[in-house]
């Protein structure tokens, strides 16, 4: 084999291991821009589901307070109606326990 044959070989040996280390790099640049981009995408989807809880619990929060409010004025409403209903009663007992007493 002549000189130069052994020399292109060699040469195209050298170029080979060098494209194979340029492509390696390459791949290895283009890992590390997905991870990125992928760490990225996590953060804004994540971010956005942190506004969305907010939001939900502040509703949650406030229709929790609207129906607590609500049930307080029936409870309300509901204590007013049994007082009254038994201080109607407490007449007619009093009125009963005089007509015993002064009827005996």
């Amino acid at each position: 084999m002549s000189f130069e044959a052994i020399k292109g070989i060699s040469d195209a040996e050298v170029q080979g291991k060098a494209k194979v280390a340029e492509a390696e790099a390459r791949a290895r640049q283009m890992l590390v821009d997905a991870e990125g981009a992928g760490k990225a995408a996590l953060d804004a989807a994540k971010s956005r589901a942190d506004s969305e809880l907010k939001l939900l619990r502040e509703k949650a929060e406030k229709q929790t307070a609207e129906k607590t409010a609500a049930l307080d004025g029936e409870m309300l409403a509901e204590a007013d109606r049994l007082r009254r209903a038994a201080e109607l009663k407490l007449e007619d007992a009093a009125a009963l326990v005089v007509e015993r007493i002064v009827g005996s």
